[in-house]
């Protein structure tokens, strides 16, 4: 899907070219007695008429308008503005004439304010403002006027296309989404109705035959949890749609690309493979975003629980993994049905120098400037809270 809010203005440009141009070599012909040397005049505005028609192509978009072209153009308004004395008797100058060019000038300007914004506006008034001042040869108020009139409205032009580009961006961002849910959705539809019903049904029978059939049916428990969280996780990556200078934002789907240490991460979208056929994940509705290292380190320390469940609790052990988004804080709670902890089993294994919970787990909140909460009743499982500040980062000391 293509769009460009900014396109009206490059046709507008196109026509205020042809018109100024014209209206340029009018003034020409009804104030032809003011030319001492109308040679320079004719010869300039012949440039100027094959030079207009000419580049009309390259006042089309932003991506043919190159920057050697706005530089051509440039030099040719202000040679017109400096020609201006050299062609027209004093008493033009002094009741304030039009330069030769006249209000061409001001297409110039205004290429430059549509393919850069506001900053490449100003760059290309100052020497339009300095040529029309060497012209006049002092600065008379009509001049000035002029010149702040060029300068203001240029500028003022730059700055809406660069507000135009940005709401553009965020309109393609908001379709993409849309786009990707809907198709989401469907995707979940067919997906349910076939493949995911497929499978839980290999499950059920296969733990009826038992055998070989049962592991059969437990692994296709695995492949349905997965699959289920896939189509509904709902979690995309953070916009990265593209732009063509040409027509405007393409709204398109894109990759990820790694991000740095302090972008923010949805928390989510790290834990989600961990769900399985035995471990249950249960998240907001809404993105819980931390700083990328420290998301990594917090699900880093997820994994490192469940290792140990896996480790300890016994082959037949469900886990549970809850995400809570607290005003200040992210607190994950990893939860077993296994035997539990003996009292004191900890210490002992810190001891004994196995530090597996002190390091992979306590350590790595520690570093966050969180906190790691271990609650094991014998018989009744165990229980690990997380938690980490939503201002974290790795290092943090």
């Amino acid at each position: 899907m293509r769009m460009s809010v900014e396109q009206p203005l490059w046709r507008a440009l196109a026509a205020y070219r042809v018109l100024t141009m014209l209206y340029a070599v009018g003034l020409f012909a009804t104030a032809y007695d003011e030319y001492d040397r109308a040679g320079i005049a004719i010869v300039y505005y012949v440039v100027l008429f094959v030079w207009t028609l000419a580049t009309l192509p390259f006042v089309q978009n932003a991506a043919s308008c190159t920057k050697r072209f706005l530089a051509v153009d440039l030099a040719i308004a202000l040679t017109g503005i400096l020609l201006t004395p050299l062609a027209v008797n004093d008493q033009h100058i002094h009741s304030g004439g039009p330069t030769l060019p006249s209000i061409w000038t001001a297409g110039s300007v205004l290429a430059y304010a549509i393919k850069g914004g506001w900053r490449w506006a100003a760059f290309a008034s100052t020497p339009v403002a300095v040529a029309n001042l060497i012209e006049r040869g002092a600065p008379a108020r009509d001049t000035v006027h002029n010149v702040i009139l060029v300068w203001v409205a240029s500028i003022a032009i730059g700055y809406v296309v660069e507000v135009a580009r940005a709401s553009e961006r965020t309109l393609a961002r908001a379709l993409e989404i849309e786009a990707a849910t809907r198709e989401r959705e469907r995707l979940a539809r067919d997906i349910h109705d076939g493949v995911l019903q497929v499978l839980a049904m290999v499950q059920r029978r296969g733990a009826v035959l038992g055998g070989e059939a049962a592991e059969l049916g437990r692994m296709a428990g695995e492949q349905e949890v997965a699959l289920r969280t896939l189509v509904s996780g709902g979690l995309l990556p953070v916009s990265r749609a593209s732009q063509s200078p040409a027509e405007g934002a393409i709204v398109r789907a894109v990759r990820e690309e790694p991000y740095d240490e302090d972008a923010p991460v949805d928390l989510r979208t790290l834990l989600a493979p961990y769900a399985a056929a035995k471990v249950s994940f249960a998240e907001p509705g809404a993105p819980v975003l931390l700083p990328a290292a420290a998301a990594k380190e917090l699900a880093a320390a997820v994994g490192a629980a469940l290792d140990n469940v896996h480790r300890h609790a016994g082959e037949h052990a469900r886990a549970w993994i809850l995400v809570e988004d607290e005003p200040g804080e992210v607190v994950v709670t990893v939860r077993d049905d296994g035997p539990g902890i003996p009292a004191g089993r900890l210490a002992q294994a810190e001891g004994e120098g196995r530090l597996g919970v002190a390091l992979s787990i306590r350590g790595r909140l520690r570093e966050l400037g969180g906190s790691a909460e271990l609650i094991s009743v014998p018989g009744q499982g165990t229980e690990v809270e997380l938690k980490v500040p939503k201002e974290a980062k790795a290092g943090h000391r």
